[in-house]
């Protein structure tokens, strides 16, 4: 093994070993025990919740104005063309 092979296997290593114990003792993404999550985040979980609903209602109600609008144009564009 060239000394390149030899850092990639060692960085493998560690990443695995590192991951090994992470799962074994607990530690989430953000460094929490057992994804415990606190009233704050909670809060704010549920205000960027109902945002997305929002959202998505908003969303519909574009799409179906678009929609209206692109028949009503057509309707149109076909009653110039029987005159």
């Amino acid at each position: 093994m060239d000394g390149g092979q030899l850092t990639a296997v060692l960085i493998v290593a560690i990443v695995m070993v590192a991951s090994i114990i992470r799962a074994r003792f607990g530690y989430g993404r953000h460094g929490r025990r057992g994804g415990e999550v606190s009233a704050g985040e909670q809060a704010e979980n549920l205000r960027l919740r109902d945002e997305v609903k929002e959202l998505k209602e908003r969303l519909k109600v574009i799409e179906r104005i678009t929609v209206e609008k692109e028949n009503s144009l057509s309707r149109e564009i076909e009653q110039l063309r029987d005159r």
